[in-house]
């Protein structure tokens, strides 16, 4: 949610800070805004709508020379919206500006005493509140603009990630962490601020990634100044090489992320097992796990908190660790975990699962698990995030970056990591026979060259997807381990097609949502060979009396369901826990053509943001 840029150094601020936008456009947003400093003042253009809006409005009203500047994209929490409430703020006297991440809950009361001694207040946001209330500091107290900072943020209560300038210090941004993210990057006598790396990934590969509750002072010519915000303590920059490139975070010759992120999963999935999984030699050798095996042998339960797709990898797990490894499973979403007070003892084990490793909710579950006692382990994307540091322990995916909003390949490969931490556990509890062990891993192994045959049928699904392109609802079904990539197919669709869709158990049909079966609407039924195949076939068949439209994924060379489906889609066969990773694929491919066909903005879907990063 929202992306900070900022720039301080020997370069024009304005390209960088424009273009760093627009690599922070997957986060999702609903405005823009930019300020620059050429030295005696500040220039400030903001909008509503996308970076390009505002790259035509900076251009056309503001100069846009300037070795300091910062930008920001906006996704509205306090007020709606519309120019005056997209970032950057001023100051009431216009020497401070602000750009910030999260929510301030107590801005109200705040805003009502500084109202009271005098100031004014444009915009609806709480951080105009923010940039305020830090003013207020730095002259009642004669402080540098850092202190007052520290000062300030000691009064709020919240989450945030702000970068904050005075035009009076022309050579200084002050940035500052609790909750949201925030990357600086250190290049050749300059400074690069952003919400992850992205943005100047051309300029260097060392970065600092500030932990909760630091603050930094960033001076040119000088080495950054760090301090923890609570009790003024030195805090030493750790700075990290970063792996990312930037063939990366291009489209590279697709039309959309999506369909590129779509198309790596192959090797996405490759990449992800890559030296953990030995087939030939039957080991799986996971870092995370082996050092902290007892942990997981022990466990009385396994407890898996996720949101939205990471949710539904986690339901998968769910059935691949209590049928593989005979551990109890509970999923669980963060959103909920810590407001029911959960029962949680030192004899769990707490699996957290995020894509971008900042999700609010997750986090917020992760220390609540270990105030609780339990070992936390993290299953996440993207290294040096901040469930990777507050876990006990943890696996990457690997899966590369991914900038489409709706989440593709980090699916599949948060699965791939499941389920090899899965048969990890069956080899050492003797859960499995060897034989069937052994068969997994060959079927894993093989599962890259699989989804590059299921990537095959997108001409089939491209039609498919014209016939249903105009329809209102469409019903998701699916049984055991593929009930979960019938959510997912449904989530996916109502993200980028605004389509409204629903996933349900198949057999759960016939308690409620039979009723909505018609001519007009749409089934996507998931009937591969192996899993109570014959009983997803009576469905088909009980949708079929009541004229709705089949869609069929089915197993290669299916004959029985083919007579009975609108439409089938094959996919090759594989045993029954690992075909989500190939049923999942058409879904995909389904949703994404037909919110193309409906002119709908695949990557940055409306209202929605990559890294939810406020609760």
């Amino acid at each position: 949610m929202c992306g900070i840029v900022g720039y301080i150094g020997h370069r024009d601020a304005y390209p960088v800070i424009i273009k760093g936008l627009q690599r922070l456009e997957y986060r999702g947003y609903d405005s823009a805004g930019v300020t620059l400093f050429d030295g005696k003042n500040i220039h400030l253009a903001k909008t509503k709508g996308k970076v390009e809006d505002l790259k035509t409005k900076a251009e056309a009203t503001i100069p846009t020379n300037g070795k300091l500047g910062l930008g920001h994209t906006r996704w509205a929490t306090h007020g709606v919206p519309n120019d005056v409430n997209s970032h950057p703020h001023y100051s009431n006297s216009g020497d401070l500006v602000i750009i910030h991440n999260g929510i301030i809950e107590n801005y109200e009361s705040i805003k009502q005493a500084l109202i009271k001694r005098g100031y004014t207040f444009e915009s609806d946001t709480d951080t105009e509140v923010l940039v305020n209330l830090i003013e207020e500091v730095k002259n009642k107290e004669g402080v540098k603009l850092g202190k007052a900072v520290q000062i300030a943020l000691n009064q709020v209560v919240g989450a945030y990630a702000i970068a904050v300038f005075d035009k009076n210090k022309p050579d200084e941004i002050v940035v500052a962490k609790l909750g949201s993210p925030l990357a600086i990057g250190i290049g050749e006598n300059e400074y690069f601020i952003a919400s992850d790396a992205s943005p100047f990934i051309e300029f260097t590969n060392n970065a600092v990634y500030l932990e909760d509750e630091e603050m930094a002072i960033i001076r040119i010519g000088k080495e950054i100044k760090m301090r923890k915000i609570k009790d003024d303590a030195i805090a030493y920059p750790n700075i990290l090489e970063l792996q990312l490139n930037l063939e990366e975070i291009e489209k590279g010759g697709y039309d959309h992320f999506m369909l590129k992120e779509i198309y790596e999963q192959p090797k996405a999935i490759q990449d992800t097992y890559r030296g953990r999984l030995l087939a030939d030699k039957g080991i799986v050798k996971m870092a995370g796990i082996d050092q902290n095996l007892e942990k997981f042998l022990n466990a009385n339960r396994i407890i898996i908190v996720a949101c939205g797709t990471s949710w539904h990898a986690g339901l998968v797990a769910e059935y691949i660790f209590e049928d593989m490894a005979r551990i109890p499973v509970e999923v669980e979403y963060a959103s909920e975990f810590r407001y029911r007070n959960p029962v949680i003892t030192e004899k769990d084990v707490l699996i957290a699962i995020s894509q971008s490793g900042e999700t609010a909710d997750t986090l917020a579950a992760i220390k609540l698990a270990k105030e609780k006692g339990a070992f936390v382990f993290g299953v996440c994307n993207v290294v040096g995030s901040s469930i990777a540091r507050e876990t006990h322990a943890g696996a990457y995916t690997h899966a590369g970056p991914e900038i489409g909003v709706a989440s593709t390949k980090a699916f599949t490969t948060q699965i791939t990591v499941l389920t090899l931490i899965a048969l990890k556990l069956a080899q050492e509890k003797g859960t499995l026979s060897q034989s069937k062990y052994h068969e997994y891993l060959a079927e894993l192994e093989a599962v890259p060259t699989k989804v590059e045959k299921a990537l095959l049928s997108n001409p089939l699904v491209e039609e498919i997807s014209e016939t249903y392109k105009d329809s209102a609802n469409c019903l998701y079904l699916g049984r055991g381990y593929n009930f979960p990539v019938a959510l997912e197919g449904a989530l996916k669709l109502k993200e980028i097609s605004y389509i409204h869709a629903e996933g349900y158990p198949a057999a759960e049909m016939k308690h409620g949502p039979i009723a909505l079966i018609d001519e007009q609407m749409p089934v996507v039924v998931i009937a591969t060979k192996k899993g109570h195949y014959e009983k997803v076939v009576s469905n088909i068949q009980e949708i079929k009396s009541r004229k709705g439209k089949i869609i069929a994924i089915v197993t290669e060379g299916d004959q029985t369901v083919k007579e009975l489906a609108d439409h089938v889609i094959e996919v090759p066969e594989t045993s029954e826990s690992l075909s989500p990773l190939l049923t999942t694929i058409p879904l995909q491919l389904l949703s994404y053509h037909i919110a193309v066909m409906r002119g709908c903005n695949v990557d940055q879907p409306r209202n929605l943001a990559k890294s939810v990063t406020v609760e």
